[in-house]
């Protein structure tokens, strides 16, 4: 965990302390919605169809306990007893009331939480690996890395009017799980053939309207070059994006239209300009900053204790959970588990206060207080003691979190879609839970093996349906909800996006058509463990196709 200073508290405070009067002369009539609109997005607060959201950050998809503890109480107390972790390690509250908007954020600054920059034409939450810090596979905390660009961008007068929203994303294991081709601007940590640590630089990627995955433009940066690098990229951005064309605006439309070779051009110039200035950044601030993160105080265990392995013999339940849910960590003796918030006819990504409350107290009692977010819509425990994860297991059961679906085709990606989104043609989260109640039997679900499927309500592509290895996109034709849907998408370290398998299907019919899908898979595949992505890597998507609409 990072532990904020008196500066960040300082910040957030007064920042609500600014919104509050904002609210009253919007409340007064002062203001008019036109006027007040660009002050509220600014802290996070959308107008959607029923009401106001408020989105809140989770740097890094790293929480607390007590951050978490007060989710649930702003989820109890200003909306309906429920949040919504996102696709952007944040959280969104779907309800609640503009005249209650300061009172809910005082609390979460309180806590050391706010809705800065989760929207706008701002870099918004830099999201990274929700495993970062405890991964096998990972080269250093990329957390730290994150915090370094975070501090930065927060409220910078350059980057706070930019030509459109600048997601970035930063990453360190050999194993991409925090998405990098997909985002504006991402940084993979690696270690070069010299035994250097540092970046390799990719930027333009990015779904909705005109999907790109990102290319790189620095196969190797320095460490001490990051921030300079970064802010070159965003002045770069800044300089040549388009702002006359909502459209037209996002890095990728830029970097596509330049070419790759001449916008790292622009890039390199504006960088060498500044890389040994004020940005060059110093190893001991760097360590300095690394040191404010606590990581927890790890016992001498054993691993994979008898008393596991026993559990595990005599409990096939609990077995099937540790297959599917729990992970390996860097110490041993430890273990990473994932909870999996996609209940069968649930909302994915939904989590009750009471579930909020009851997984902050299994963090204090099982992972050191310690909680992630995941692009996935899952919560994680990242630091569980193997000797307890059966007792684990027996808490989550009992608040509905232990479901053993992750990476399953019942672990669906949706945005909110036209139940809340102002912005959507079609509905997204019905669909999710007719599929969970399609396929809940789980050993059908083991039997098809890992599956994304990605679930977006309108073009902006929230849910991410341009790398689901099934991806649905609701549109609207003549007034009606159809889906079209795309096959081979994933957002791994080997990221492609999805091709499209055929004719939209209306509403009835998409359930239907994922079943035809997945008994489409299961004739094609050559053994029991070609994983769904690599038959259609193989096939194409003819084969699906053939079958699937055949049968329509």
């Amino acid at each position: 965990m990072y532990v904020y200073d008196a500066f960040d508290r300082t910040l957030v405070a007064e920042r609500v302390a600014e919104f509050r009067d904002q609210v009253a002369r919007r409340l007064s009539g002062e203001l008019t919605e036109e006027e007040f609109k660009p002050l509220r997005l600014m802290n996070g607060v959308y107008l959607q169809l029923h009401a106001y959201m408020l989105r809140i950050a989770i740097p890094y998809g790293t929480l607390s306990s007590a951050q978490l503890r007060m989710l649930a109480q702003v989820a109890r107390r200003y909306d309906r007893g429920y949040g919504h972790f996102t696709t952007r390690q944040n959280i969104q509250f779907h309800w609640i009331k503009l005249e209650e908007l300061p009172d809910a954020m005082a609390e979460l600054a309180s806590a050391g939480m706010h809705g800065m920059q989760t929207s706008g034409n701002v870099v918004r939450n830099i999201t990274t690996d929700q495993w970062a810090g405890v991964a096998p596979d990972e080269i250093e905390d990329p957390r730290v890395w994150a915090e370094v660009i975070r501090q930065h961008v927060t409220l910078h007068p350059e980057f706070s009017f930019m030509p459109r929203k600048f997601k970035i994303a930063v990453g360190a294991s050999i194993n991409d799980r925090a998405a990098l081709r997909i985002h504006d601007l991402a940084l993979r940590l690696y270690r070069n053939g010299a035994g250097e640590l540092g970046f390799e630089v990719m930027v333009g990627g990015g779904l909705g309207r005109t999907p790109f995955l990102a290319k790189t433009i620095k196969p190797f940066l320095h460490q001490r070059d990051a921030l300079s690098y970064v802010e070159a990229v965003l002045r770069t951005y800044n300089q040549f994006g388009r702002r006359d064309n909502i459209y037209k605006a996002r890095i990728k439309i830029l970097v596509h239209e330049l070419g790759v070779e001449a916008f790292a051009k622009e890039v390199e110039a504006e960088w060498q300009s500044i890389k040994d200035g004020a940005l060059a950044l110093d190893p001991a601030v760097v360590a300095e900053l690394a040191g404010r993160f606590r990581y927890p105080a790890y016992a001498r265990l054993e691993d994979s204790p008898a008393e596991l392995a026993a559990a595990r013999r005599t409990d096939r339940q609990f077995d099937t959970w540790v297959n599917n849910s729990v992970a390996n960590h860097k110490v041993p003796g430890y273990a990473i588990v994932t909870l999996s918030l996609k209940l069968e006819g649930g909302t994915p990504g939904d989590a009750t206060a009471a579930q909020m409350d009851a997984i902050a107290d299994l963090a204090d009692r099982y992972s050191f207080g310690e909680i992630r977010v995941g692009h996935e819509q899952n919560l994680v425990l990242p630091h569980v003691a193997q000797r307890d994860l059966a007792a684990l297991w027996r808490a989550l059961d009992a608040i509905g979190v232990a479901m053993p679906n992750v990476n399953l085709i019942s672990d669906i990606i949706s945005c909110p879609g036209l139940d809340y989104c102002s912005l959507a043609n079609a509905r997204s989260i019905p669909i999710a839970q007719e599929i969970t109640r399609r396929f809940h039997d789980l050993d059908r679900q083991r039997d098809l093996g890992r599956l994304h499927v990605n679930i977006s309500g309108c073009i902006n592509a929230c849910g991410h349906h341009h790398v689901g290895h099934i991806g649905i996109l609701g549109v609207e034709k003549n007034g009606e909800e159809f889906y079209q849907i795309t096959l081979g998408g994933k957002a791994d370290e080997n990221a492609q996006l999805g091709t499209l398998i055929g004719p939209a299907v209306p509403y009835a019919e998409v359930a239907d058509l994922v079943e035809g899908i997945a008994a489409a898979y299961l004739e094609l595949r050559q053994r029991p463990d070609e994983l769904f992505i690599d038959t259609v890597k193989r096939t194409g998507v003819e084969p699906f196709r053939e079958r699937v609409y055949a049968a329509r």
